[in-house]
């Protein structure tokens, strides 16, 4: 089994008000569970109006799908310019078989 967790900080600078941060941030996650199969949240700063911290899992008996589906959802929410993405990375996760 291979699992990797993939962690994006953005900047939402249009946002004014929490409301309007999470209407951003459901579009992200929403479209992230529905077309890559992956499990997402926001996972810091849900107390901050233009920041935010996205979590992304993947898991798959191949290491190359779980890159592959990654790098989409990586791409996904670098294609929205109503976001800066201020930071990227990815830890694998360790598994005995």
């Amino acid at each position: 089994m291979h699992a990797c967790v993939l962690s994006i900080e953005i900047h939402i600078p249009e946002s004014g008000s929490l409301k309007a941060k999470r209407m951003v941030i459901r579009h992200l996650l929403d479209g992230a569970r529905s077309r890559f199969h992956v499990a997402a949240a926001e996972v810091e700063f849900q107390d901050q109006w233009q920041h935010t911290r996205l979590g992304f899992a993947a898991v798959s008996g191949q290491p190359t799908q779980v890159t592959e589906v990654l790098d989409k959802v990586e791409r996904f929410v670098w294609s929205h310019p109503e976001i800066a993405v201020l930071s990227s990375e990815r830890q694998w996760l360790e598994t005995d078989g």
